[in-house]
């Protein structure tokens, strides 16, 4: 049981720490409503993945060669709506009044759209979190779960520490915060060119 959690907490970590969308996502609502309000973003992982995992699971592992590049190239285009949807919000030039109070629901709403369109969760559930719950699901089914709960205790709280650290970016100013907004949507634009890039490479090699 100690083992499985400890696995589990390890690759949550490791997550944490792997620069991707998600914290470019992070810095760029933080830029826009403030840490407080980009904080419950922390938990998109926990509402998302479950059908990714339900899917990775029970559909990718057996949808033609297409298929599966069909959906990469889908998350891309997804990743570069929400990067065209940042990069406008900061032409625009300050948050309104409304939009600042639905800051909370916005964020964790769109964290959960960039989370689903990242590669990291297929690919965790798919290479490492599947594999593990399914050995150990049979005979130990809490060391599976406790594999799962170690997950994402530590994704949870580790995402919303690094929201808080990147708030404090704030002491450099508004002026400043909002010129890395379009820096952070410039990121996630050239990861959904890489992803839709990739998909469409791939169908030509195969």
């Amino acid at each position: 049981m100690i083992a499985a959690l400890i696995f589990g907490m390890g690759f949550g970590f490791a997550a944490v720490v792997q620069p991707g969308p998600m914290q470019a996502f992070f810095l760029s609502r933080i830029a826009q409503v403030g840490w407080r309000r980009t904080l419950p973003a922390c938990f998109a992982p926990i509402i998302s993945d479950g059908p990714i995992a339900l899917l990775v699971l029970t559909v990718l592992r057996h949808v033609p060669a297409g298929l599966a590049r069909g959906i990469q190239i889908t998350g891309g285009v997804v990743l570069l709506a929400l990067a065209y949807s940042i990069f406008r919000n900061s032409r625009a030039g300050t948050v309104a009044a409304d939009d600042a109070d639905a800051g909370a629901p916005r964020s964790l709403g769109q964290a959960v759209a960039v989370n689903i369109a990242n590669p990291g969760p297929y690919l965790g559930w798919s290479l490492v979190l599947g594999p593990e719950v399914m050995r150990l699901w049979p005979d130990h089914p809490a060391a599976a779960l406790a594999v799962i709960a170690g997950f994402y205790a530590v994704l949870t709280v580790g995402n919303a520490l690094t929201i808080v650290a990147m708030g404090s970016l704030q002491s450099l100013g508004m002026q400043t915060m909002h010129r890395l907004v379009p820096i952070s949507a410039a990121i996630l634009a050239g990861l959904g060119v890489y992803r839709i890039a990739t998909g469409v490479i791939a169908g030509h090699v195969a």
